[in-house]
């Protein structure tokens, strides 16, 4: 059962969307210095398909749904993806602690769950590299730049004030 603390509109943390960010709880990761320490923690509501579509409905002029970890229940949390794709031609964000490697412009081969969504944030948090807008950070931001094949883009520059990575 997938639960969630709070919800939030930003602009911040998918670039280019205004997105409704739902907090995910009982993320297994447990990331030294985490910002949302409570979010390890099996708290919060039931996040049903339901649910979503309320949440949704409250939340107009949203162009993006960015689930903001994933319990440790991925499949569930891409079944609620494909939902919003179908039901609410919405993009969705997948704010993840795996460390997927979706390198730059490469196939999404043998990660059949995370393919489903158009952007994926990897890695576990690491206190001593800092947060996505850290160049030094482990993390990476993907887009998803093409349905067939399947091929994701790195666009953890754009959280580093306009910087391009040249990596």
């Amino acid at each position: 059962m997938i639960k969630y603390t709070e919800t939030q509109v930003t602009f911040s943390e998918v670039p280019d969307e205004i997105s409704l960010c739902i907090n995910i709880s009982n993320c297994p990761h447990k990331c030294k210095g985490c910002h949302s320490p409570h979010l390890q923690e099996d708290v919060g509501e039931r996040l049903t398909p339901e649910v979503l579509d309320k949440l949704i409905e409250d939340n107009k002029g949203i162009t993006c749904v960015c689930f903001m970890g994933e319990g440790g229940r991925l499949f569930d949390i891409a079944y609620l993806s494909e939902l919003v794709h179908l039901k609410h031609n919405l993009k969705t964000a997948l704010y993840t602690g795996f460390n997927f490697h979706l390198n730059t412009m490469t196939e999404c081969v043998g990660r059949p769950l995370v393919c489903g969504f158009d952007y994926v944030k990897t890695g576990q948090y690491n206190e001593s590299l800092g947060p996505l807008n850290k160049k030094t950070t482990n993390q990476r931001m993907y887009k998803k730049v093409s349905d067939k094949p399947i091929k994701f883009e790195d666009i953890t520059y754009k959280f580093w004030k306009g910087e391009k990575n040249n990596v």
